[in-house]
């Protein structure tokens, strides 16, 4: 039986989401907002059956069966405790939280519960990232030595943005950073060192973050995010016999390149046709681990979820961002 999903938050992310989903033949059954009004419209828009004025109602909804979380990042976790608590399984929004000590009162819960949380990284799940994963487990890149990765958008400069609040888990680091930080996780684990510099915007959140990740075999990942300038949003892998060069935009369906030391072409990597954005993947994956009968896939073990939420949290200490919505840290 196909799960039905109920989406809480009515928001952008919500919306390309819920597309994504139905466009790939899933099935969502009701969506909530704290606006009975929103709600409505949302549900229309997308030919929802059921809509809720309210967060609660969504979660206990009898025919809901796991919940979509897409408000903003410091909701995340009572977003989420609030559908775990009503039986429901979770798809919460990147970044997993506000930081580690919330991911793990999520996870926590989640095993007590016996349900499935997954965070958001769609990346994870796309075409090009599952053949990149296959290339290194083959070993095809030899030794692998570096990550350069980077993330920037021009997103907008109004103080009262979101992107700019701190209230609300503003900057460059929560929303743009966590890709590459994700990916430099998937290749090598965790860092063992993390040197992190930043650029403040006027209201305080990070304007720009560059970090240099090191590893105990010796290799380095590269990272940069920006939110007021668009960046060549690029990606390469770099081992001793060959490096992948990822197409823009790297955390999008994209397209790749195997290439040897000498700059020749051993493998060009297109991804499919894709309908939508390509986030159903990532729902996909969640309905796959519910089946199965486990609590986590192999893509985004729940343990790392929580462990990227430290380093973000190591990160921001060194550059000295704090979000005034941190309770638990």
């Amino acid at each position: 039986m196909a799960l039905r999903w109920g989406i809480l938050a009515t928001g952008w992310i919500a919306d390309v989401v819920t597309a994504d989903l139905r466009g790939n033949g899933m099935t969502v059954t009701a969506v909530g907002s704290r606006s009975a009004a929103k709600a409505a419209d949302f549900a229309k828009r997308h030919q929802i059956p059921t809509a809720y004025g309210s967060y609660q109602e969504l979660v206990n909804a009898p025919d809901v069966d796991v919940v979509y979380v897409a408000t903003p990042h410091p909701y995340h976790a009572e977003d989420s405790i609030l559908a775990l608590n009503a039986g429901k399984h979770v798809l919460v929004e990147k970044p997993f939280a506000l930081n580690q000590p919330e991911a793990v009162q999520i996870a926590q819960l989640a095993q007590q519960r016996g349900l499935v949380v997954l965070e958001a990284m769609w990346t994870r799940y796309l075409p090009h990232m599952i053949r990149v994963r296959e290339l290194l487990a083959e070993g095809a890149l030899g030794e692998v030595r570096a990550l350069f990765a980077d993330h920037g958008q021009k997103l907008p400069t109004d103080p009262s943005h979101r992107i700019q609040d701190t209230n609300l888990g503003g900057g460059a680091l929560l929303d743009l950073g966590i890709y590459p930080i994700a990916f430099a996780w998937d290749v090598f684990g965790a860092p063992e060192h993390i040197d992190a510099v930043a650029t403040p915007s006027s209201t305080g959140v990070d304007r720009q973050t560059a970090l240099l990740f090191t590893y105990p075999n010796g290799a380095q990942a590269v990272l940069h995010t920006l939110a007021d300038a668009a960046t060549p949003t690029t990606a390469c892998l770099i081992g001793t016999e060959a490096r992948i060069d990822i197409d823009p935009i790297w955390y999008n369906p994209a397209n790749f390149t195997l290439r040897a030391p000498d700059g020749s072409v051993i493998e060009r990597f297109n991804t499919p046709s894709i309908i939508g954005s390509g986030r159903h993947f990532q729902a996909l994956a969640l309905e796959r681990i519910v089946a199965s009968g486990q609590l986590e896939g192999p893509e985004q073990p729940l343990s790392e979820s929580v462990a990227i939420m430290g380093t973000l949290d190591a990160i921001r200490r060194q550059i000295g961002l704090r979000y005034p919505a941190e309770t638990n840290s």
